[in-house]
């Protein structure tokens, strides 16, 4: 089988030796070039009893609110990236405080790591990649307009674990073990 647009022509798919699964193989070195989920990490982000969430400015779902989270870079641990995205899409300042879920979104190949985590200066503001920012009472969060299902469990979940933290992070909720 073919490769992907854009490797290399030495590569093609194939079983390896001593695999059981199709990668994508060099025909000269036998170099086998993995193919691995996207891990994304973001955050629940609290100034006293308001969240953050932010509108996007790009696609997937751009318009639609989301929480503070992207693609975790190269030698960055998930709680930095979490930091960094809080950064870029909302010029927010934050602090970790645990981890709230480990979702699966398994038709994009995603692991998405959500924390929790508090606002350390209250000056937030648009990055480029948001249209706008702002803090919202769990009441005023516009549910009907949230741009991913990840972003309704992880608000969930957060609500579950209010005044707790002796919980084991959350997975996919009964029934979206497969998305």
């Amino acid at each position: 089988m073919a490769a992907p647009p854009g490797t290399p022509a030495n590569f093609l798919r194939k079983v390896p030796d001593g695999d059981e699964m199709e990668r994508l193989v060099c025909s000269d070195c036998g170099f086998i070039a993995y193919e691995n989920p996207k891990i994304i990490a973001g955050a629940v982000v609290t100034h006293g009893d308001s969240i953050l969430l932010c509108r996007r400015a790009i696609h997937p779902q751009k318009g639609h609110w989301t929480l503070p989270a992207g693609f975790l870079e190269l030698h960055e641990t998930p709680a930095e990236g979490a930091m960094r995205e809080a950064w870029e899409e909302a010029r927010a300042k934050i602090e970790i405080v645990d981890l709230l879920g480990v979702y699966t979104v398994k038709r994009i190949s995603q692991v998405q790591m959500f924390y929790r985590a508090r606002l350390t200066d209250v000056a937030i503001e648009p990055g480029p990649e948001s249209l706008e920012v702002g803090l919202f009472q769990m009441a005023d969060i516009p549910w009907d307009d949230l741009a991913f299902p990840s972003v309704h469990w992880a608000l969930g979940h957060f609500q579950e674990t209010a005044g707790r933290d002796d919980f084991a992070p959350f997975t996919n909720p009964p029934g979206w073990e497969n998305v």
